[in-house]
């Protein structure tokens, strides 16, 4: 058993895929790779420098926009933004300013500016991001702190559904991607912090969360 990273409870280990060992929690319902079998920082970097984040690229800000256009539909005109972990091409903030909606790009290795995690922001996007995460629980109240009230995040990550197939799942096969999020995870997360979740129903990669209570 492991403690999970976004809820702290208990987790039974699962069998290993692809020699990852990995842990099923049975309250948020997320998956996680054994921390014993994360990358090293420097590693870790190294592989997301290969990615080819190339902005004249349309397939690649067509698959942005799955997340930016829904995106811009939810927020108020001129909302100003954060593309975080927009690793080093940062395309959906290009993106989105060019439309009228200002977003500053931010990222752990390639744009560590910590005066933008000082601040607020009206939106947040998370594109292929929170796969990622080595402590959820911590990031995601980051989050919460850096939005406004009614402030919106937007996240893109291929969620795990009752019909993957863990052992040819394509998804654990990036060894960056450490952390797996169910449906009913996204809605313990938006519990946990009160917040207002929307699963976009022609998108099953695609969620937000709004900072606050819809009834509130």
């Amino acid at each position: 058993m492991k403690p999970c990273p976004l809820c702290t409870a208990a987790a039974d280990s699962i069998p290993p895929v692809w020699d990852r060992t990995l842990f099923d929690c049975p309250v948020c319902r997320l998956v996680f790779v054994d921390p014993a079998g994360h990358l090293g920082p420097e590693d870790e970097r190294a592989r997301y420098a290969t990615h080819n984040n190339d902005p004249e690229d349309q397939g690649y800000r067509d698959f942005l926009d799955r997340l930016g256009l829904p995106l811009i539909e939810r927020l108020p005109p001129g909302a100003e933004g954060l593309d975080f972990g927009a690793g080093p091409g940062p395309v959906l903030a290009q993106m989105l300013t060019e439309r009228g909606f200002p977003t500053t790009p931010w990222d752990p290795y390639f744009a560590p500016n910590p005066a933008l995690l000082s601040r607020q922001w009206e939106f947040i996007a998370c594109t292929e991001v929170v796969e990622h995460l080595h402590d959820p629980a911590a990031t995601f109240a980051l989050l919460g702190r850096l939005l406004v009230p009614g402030g919106v995040l937007g996240v893109m990550t291929t969620i795990l559904t009752d019909e993957v197939e863990l052992d040819s799942w394509w998804y654990l096969r990036d060894p960056t991607h450490v952390v797996f999020y169910r449906p009913a995870t996204l809605e313990w997360i938006a519990q946990r912090h009160s917040w207002t979740l929307e699963c976009l129903e022609d998108s099953a990669n695609v969620s937000f969360f709004r900072k606050g209570r819809a009834d509130s």
